[in-house]
């Protein structure tokens, strides 16, 4: 398996010396599409492409974001979202548990803001309530203690996942049970009918694979003259502008399409001319 980072700056690389006089790279690289396409966000997929390295994201972070992004971007085909029920039911799971991992990665309010409604407790003290109400010492402790139990166990969770490596971009296998490996393995079968790292790999490995299909095309336009010509010059583009073309220009797009033709038609005349005088001497 190559690595992340270089396979990502080979393909960029690749794409780069094919795309040809013409077009630059934002002709054939819609940063939307590839966002859509990796679940990567759209800042991301432009520092990436313009060779920086992207923002430090928690692993379950990711796979929580990518989740909501899977149901915005893979709609129904009546354009619907597919519901949280839909999708854990074909895993063999509830609705609750992937609604639940979802919200827990929500931002936590700081346990230092108070809330607007809760008495101060002079308040509380002047009419004789304070021993009924806990210190701000032991609420934050409270608060504190759910997080950290909260985090504790999304972080068990992670480890039976399958996390590719920061080093190599290898993925290690999960763990067998692990509760966010089958819920991970799950989502993914859903989507794209097998589990595949989606929704766990890093961001140069995401953005890499979803270039492909780019650099796939440009390899078949550079083996196909036919192929070539369409997007490189862009005929039908310049048939649509032709309006827009000061006279010169037209003139000469005119007299290269004319030269072209007048060649084919002389070959077929020799052609036709040696069937003739072929046929004549049988």
């Amino acid at each position: 398996m190559r690595e992340t980072r270089p396979a990502l700056a080979e393909t960029l690389s690749r794409i780069g010396s094919l795309i040809g006089d013409g077009r630059s790279r934002d002709d054939v690289l819609d940063v939307e599409q590839l966002s859509n396409e990796s679940g990567v966000p759209r800042d991301v997929v432009r520092m990436l492409l313009d060779g920086e390295e992207p923002p430090a994201e928690d692993i379950t972070d990711r796979i929580v974001r990518r989740i909501v992004h899977l149901r915005e971007t893979r709609l129904r085909p009546d354009g619907t979202r597919h519901s949280y029920d839909e999708i854990a039911a074909s895993y063999g799971a509830s609705r609750a548990s992937l609604s639940n991992l979802v919200n827990s990665r929500r931002k936590t309010p700081s346990p230092q803001t108070p809330s607007p409604q809760m008495p101060s407790r002079q308040a509380l003290s002047r009419q004789g309530l304070s021993e009924q109400v806990p210190s701000e010492q032991v609420l934050s402790e409270q608060v504190l203690s759910e997080q950290v139990l909260s985090e504790q166990v999304l972080s068990e969770q992670v480890l039976s996942e399958q996390v590719p490596s920061q080093q190599t971009g290898e993925r290690r296998p999960a763990r067998s049970g692990g509760p966010l490996a089958s819920t991970q393995a799950g989502i993914e079968t859903f989507f794209f009918g097998q589990p595949n790292g989606w929704l766990s790999a890093e961001p140069q490995t995401s953005l890499d694979n979803a270039l492909q299909s780019v650099l796939h095309g440009l390899e078949r336009e550079a083996a196909d003259p036919m192929a070539r010509l369409r997007g490189t010059h862009g005929l039908r583009e310049l048939a649509a502008r032709a309006p827009q073309l000061a006279e010169e220009e037209l003139q000469l797009v005119t007299d290269w399409i004319d030269t072209i033709l007048q060649r084919r038609n002389a070959q077929r005349v020799r052609g036709s001319g040696s069937d003739s005088s072929h046929t004549e001497g049988h």
